[in-house]
């Protein structure tokens, strides 16, 4: 469970609520906008070229779509479309001087042609344009060429995922703009009770759609390993209960409904268990909870607040906060042996960390000099990187491929939504059009 300081933790815990559930049944919230506020110095030149089409009424724009998610990804200077005079959309039809002269790297080309009331014919190359200059005919300048079938609500998947096949093509790593995000969007009005309610949308903040609307507090969100399903916990029968949604169809079932807390589900990266927090014999502590037999294992014990576990890739151990050593701190519980190792010393609060995809270091919400930011650690050596400096930050969730964080901040007094890559190079803001946002998750690969 997402947690600013350890007080606000046991207050928001302890709330004695009723809920009412709603499950995808009212209209989507206006999306989320991507917005570059960060990018890569040196950045490749690209340029997407209009995907040629038989009509102009086609549900999605697919090469915007994808010159929106390289753009806004910040590793690459995106040629502005309003620029462009030549508009080729075969290999015969390429004048690579021209492109040359626009000091572009590589030139992105395709084609859209409906063949049924409903289904579409998608193609595209991406041409190196300075291989083989001497032979600019030759077909080995193209880096990659596929082509696809879809229905017209598949477009903007497809979409996403060229831009995955054109980033991983030209950085040598995988994208993530075909993945899904999940987040807390909380309005409140006048008069009016606060609403709640649990979103997933597209990696880029589009097509948002509600999985639970409810008055009262919905905290938490955690994928599973598949991407199929949810925890979370939500507030009823006056106390916090966790759980499990199928995104598909909406059906839920309830995991854990101990006396006291329940709170902070994290998935095992098998989906058979769920670290989850409970303080149904005191104090929080952190168990296993078997998804097959419903078999409890406690795993920390002590008057310490232990709470927020997140799993090692390999399910080894599991890294979690706890305030044992007086304050906030980062340790891991290794699964093996039950020994539990410190791995935070630099600052005097660092909470709500997460593994890297490759294990080698974990990201968190860091105080420095009294401001809350996200941090990366490298484990080898300990050293903290500190990415973010709005000071406001908080619920760091690291993208499947290791490269960007997502997680909540505060913008012109709202919450908003940001991204920074771990390298601390690129910047994204997601701003809402309506509500704050917050706890926000980002999915596994989902294909």
């Amino acid at each position: 469970m997402q947690i600013n300081t350890i007080v606000k933790f046991k207050k928001i815990i302890m709330l004695a609520l009723s809920i009412c559930l709603f499950f995808m049944s009212v209209p989507a919230y206006a999306a989320l906008q991507l917005e570059l506020t960060q990018g890569v110095a040196g950045a490749i030149p690209l340029a997407i070229v209009p995907f040629t089409k038989q009509s102009a009424a086609l549900p999605t724009d697919v090469s915007k779509v994808i010159r929106d998610d390289l753009a806004n990804s910040g590793r690459f200077n995106v040629l502005p479309a309003a620029e462009l005079r030549q508009f080729p959309h075969n290999l015969l039809a390429i004048n690579y001087n021209y492109w040359r002269k626009l000091n572009v790297n590589d030139v992105l080309i395709g084609t859209v042609k409906k063949i049924t009331s409903n289904r579409y014919a998608i193609s595209f190359a991406l041409i190196d344009v300075y291989r083989n200059q001497t032979n600019d005919d030759n077909k080995n300048q193209v880096l990659v060429a596929r082509k696809f079938e879809v229905d017209a609500a598949g477009m903007r998947h497809l979409a996403h995922h060229i831009s995955d096949v054109v980033f991983e093509q030209l950085t040598g790593q995988r994208g993530v703009f075909n993945t899904r995000i999940a987040y807390i969007v909380v309005q409140r009005y006048l008069n009016k009770p606060v609403k709640y309610s649990l979103e997933v949308a597209d990696a880029d903040g589009y097509n948002p759609r509600p999985i639970l609307v409810s008055p009262q507090p919905i905290m938490s969100p955690a994928w599973s390993p598949d991407g199929k399903s949810m925890a979370y916990v939500s507030f009823e029968h006056k106390h916090a209960q966790i759980y499990i949604a199928d995104l598909a169809t909406g059906k839920r079932t309830l995991v854990a409904n101990y006396p006291g807390i329940n709170g902070a589900p994290a998935w095992s990266p098998d989906g058979n268990k769920l670290a989850i927090v409970l303080s149904k014999s005191g104090n929080p502590n952190i168990y296993l909870k078997n998804l097959q037999t419903g078999k409890l294992r406690q795993l920390t014990h002590g008057l310490a607040i232990n709470t927020e576990p997140s799993w090692s890739p390999d399910g080894s151990s599991i890294i979690f906060t706890s305030n044992r050593g007086g304050g906030p701190q980062i340790y891991r519980f290794n699964l093996a042996d039950d020994q539990v190792t410190r791995l935070t010393f630099a600052g005097n609060y660092n909470a709500r960390a997460s593994y890297a995809p490759d294990g080698k270091s974990i990201v968190m919400l860091h105080r420095q000099g009294g401001l809350f930011n996200i941090a990366i650690q490298d484990l080898a050596s300990g050293v903290i990187k500190t990415l973010t400096t709005d000071g406001l930050d908080e619920s760091p969730s690291m993208a499947p491929n290791g490269d960007l964080i997502l997680y909540a901040s505060q913008y012109g007094g709202r919450g908003v939504l940001g991204v920074v890559s771990t390298d601390g190079r690129v910047k994204i803001r997601l701003p809402a059009r309506e509500g704050n946002v917050q706890e926000p998750a980002w999915s596994p690969y989902l294909s």
